[in-house]
């Protein structure tokens, strides 16, 4: 292994060999403290610690960077402190995550790192949504974001390229290609003969640098981020490494050539670095043998501390109440100037005022620029704000809600448009997973609202057509919004834009331009969480959300002798179970009304809540009515059969009857 220091000053230098060596010991104490059981589970990076320290070391503190589970030289070359890794890894209260994620699968705004989740791919994206943020503040930063050689397959790898290609973001995508997926090796995971290769494809710089050696590491990194803060572009880097301990220490590497090992063994990264700077006079054996015992005093003083930290004692208060960010509702009144308006349009005046009032919010999806989106909601809003906020996205769907994530943890709030609510289903993982988790995960907010676009009645068929509000009602930690008529599809936008918490915000189609009332001119908030009551009656409770709202009325106007509460719900996490609950406590009998298909949707859940709060003041069955248990078919007949609303009325004056 060939150094050469390119004009270092020896004091740099002797640095890179604190930074390279800390991780070490660390991970050798860490080995100890496996075998006797202290620590539950340890992914090792040994023998690939010069692409962490050399990468972070490279770059300045304040710039983001996106690690692995096997790169703990980007934490402690970030300095933090030993003692909170150590409660991090026991799943202690001083760590980064309460006790509820192990390893570095956590990240802290202090020290600029983001960590991963299992998922691999959506860090990626996070990072173009980083770099996004930063080129819209033109400050000249740069983002490194970590990968396997395993994630490369993933589609959220070739997303997240694509996009900071198109948009030419300050992105370092960096391969750690170290051998083995779990225990897999490269040749059954690609056919290229590098994984740079696959930069080609998408326009961008990529280089192979020699991962286990410190001083190309730190030296290509300084060079690069001085040209990609002068021209921002995003950069391949495959490091080419070796993985020395299992996948985690449970693993073993009984899976990998004996010869192999050997070959890798004489290419240690710190011990080669050591010889260097021993041959050129830099460092001394005494000098080194202080600074290990420094080290190791380090770690046992940090450990003492972390160990008589006392275990967490859960309660579900403390649990409940972080899945969510606190956030209190910001009251802003509607004005007198009124005007009438289509759905649609309230939906795009929301917009359009919402981006005034934030002048960091961002709007991303599929043509919505120019051409302003399929329904045309964005229509003239590049004229109005630019193209920096109103971006034209590539089909990838999964690295733009992740590029959102990006975007909330560097300062922005982030609107993603689905064309249709259907293809959500490609984005589908970092909504539960990333955006769900994060702030009870960590503590970082994910403001993002995800604009969907749903239902049926227009004969689009199968993947156009649904209405999939339970994918997530059931996921902690996303709220799920739902408005029936123009005046609430605006506030009820306003306040979701607000809120910092992730929002699956569903637009019905067919009322878009079928549904009018009056709105105010200004803009106005409505608070999440609270139905509203549409029409008053004492013989039975309707409960609905959505077009359905709007086939109860017409069912009610035609039976006019039917005096019902109809209860729009207008949020559905939360949902207002208080409203409920009176309502079916005064009447006696419930019927929930939705479009979505029956088994699953949120009116079992509804319905099952109604049975446990209100069973002794029940006078009959609570029923569900809702579309077939099937896709949603193309024609009109079909769809017709298909869909709730021709059977709903049989089933209102039967439940009368009981």
């Amino acid at each position: 292994m060939i150094f050469y220091k390119q004009g270092l000053p020896e004091s740099k230098l002797l640095e890179l060999y604190k930074k390279i060596l800390k991780p070490r010991l660390i991970e050798e104490k860490m080995l100890i403290l496996i075998r006797q059981g202290k620590v539950s589970k340890w992914f090792s990076g040994i023998g690939q610690e010069a692409v962490a320290v050399g990468v972070t070391a490279a770059l300045d503190d304040f710039e983001y960077i996106l690690p692995m589970h096997r790169n703990l030289g980007v934490f402690t070359s970030r300095n933090i402190p030993l003692h909170r890794l150590f409660s991090q890894w026991q799943g202690k209260a001083s760590g980064f995550t309460k006790g509820r994620d192990r390893s570095f699968h956590f990240g802290t705004q202090k020290y600029n790192i983001i960590g991963m989740i299992s998922h691999l791919g959506p860090q990626l994206g996070i990072a173009d949504g980083i770099a996004l943020a930063d080129k819209l503040k033109n400050n000249k930063k740069i983002t490194a974001v970590f990968t396997g050689e395993g994630a490369t397959s993933e589609g959220d790898f070739h997303e997240a390229l694509n996009i900071a290609a198109v948009w030419q973001l300050p992105v370092m995508f960096i391969i750690e290609n170290n051998g083995y997926g779990l225990s897999t090796p490269t040749n059954e995971q690609y056919y290229c003969e590098n994984l740079a290769d696959k930069g080609i494809g998408y326009g961008i710089e990529s280089y192979i640098i020699d991962g286990n050696n410190i001083l190309e590491v730190y030296n290509k990194i300084v060079q690069l981020k001085k040209e990609m803060k002068e021209n921002p572009h995003p950069v391949l880097l495959e490091f080419k490494t070796f993985r020395m301990r299992g996948h985690e220490e449970a693993s073993g590497t009984k899976y990998v050539p004996e010869d192999l090992m050997k070959q890798w063994e004489t290419r240690d990264p710190v011990d080669n670095y050591r010889k260097f700077l021993l041959e050129e006079g830099i460092l001394t054996e005494e000098f080194d043998t202080a600074l290990r015992e420094e080290i190791k005093l380090e770690i046992d003083q940090n450990l003492s501390i972390a160990n008589v930290e006392p275990e967490i004692v859960p309660t579900y208060s403390g649990e409940l109440d972080d899945v969510y960010k606190p956030y209190e509702h910001e009251e802003v009144n509607p004005s007198e100037s009124l005007e009438n308006i289509r759905f649609i349009d309230a939906i795009s005046k929301g917009l359009k005022q919402s981006m005034e009032r934030h002048e960091n919010l961002i709007i991303m999806g599929q043509d919505i620029a120019e051409y302003g989106g399929a329904f045309k909601i964005t229509d003239g809003f590049v004229d109005l704000f630019g193209k920096e906020r109103v971006r034209n996205t590539p089909i990838c769907e999964s690295a733009v809600v992740s590029a959102a994530m990006g975007l909330s943890i560097n300062g922005h709030k982030a609107i993603v448009e689905m064309q249709f609510a259907d293809f959500v289903s490609t984005g589908f993982n970092p909504i539960v997973n990333l955006l769900a988790k994060t702030h009870y995960r960590w503590g970082e907010k994910a403001d993002v609202v995800v604009r969907m676009p749903c239902g049926g009645g227009t004969q689009a068929g199968p993947f156009h057509s649904q209405t999939n509000e339970a994918w997530f009602t059931k996921t902690p930690g996303l709220k799920v919004v739902y408005p029936a008529f123009p005046y609430d599809a605006k506030g009820l936008l306003n306040t979701s834009i607000n809120d910092p918490n992730p929002v699956l915000f569903f637009e019905h189609k067919q009322l878009y331009r079928s549904v009018y009332q009056d709105v105010p001119a200004d803009y106005y908030t409505i608070p999440l969480g609270k139905a509203a009551l549409l029409k008053e009656g004492n013989d039975v409770t309707i409960i609905s959300f959505g077009a359905p709202v709007h086939w109860a009325l017409e069912t009610l106007a035609k039976n006019p002798e039917i005096k019902a509460d109809l209860i729009d719900l207008r949020t559905l996490q939360p949902l207002d179970t208080e409203a409920i609950f009176a309502s079916v406590k005064k009447t006696g009998k419930a019927i929930i009304y939705q479009e979505d298909t029956l088994f699953g949707g949120i009116a079992s859940d509804i319905s099952a809540l109604i049975m446990e709060e209100c069973f002794e003041y029940l006078d009959a069955p609570v029923k569900r009515v809702a579309s077939l248990d099937s896709p949603i078919p193309f024609t009109k007949a079909l769809e017709d059969q298909f869909l709730a609303k021709n059977r709903f009325e049989d089933v209102l004056l039967e439940l009368l009857k009981y």
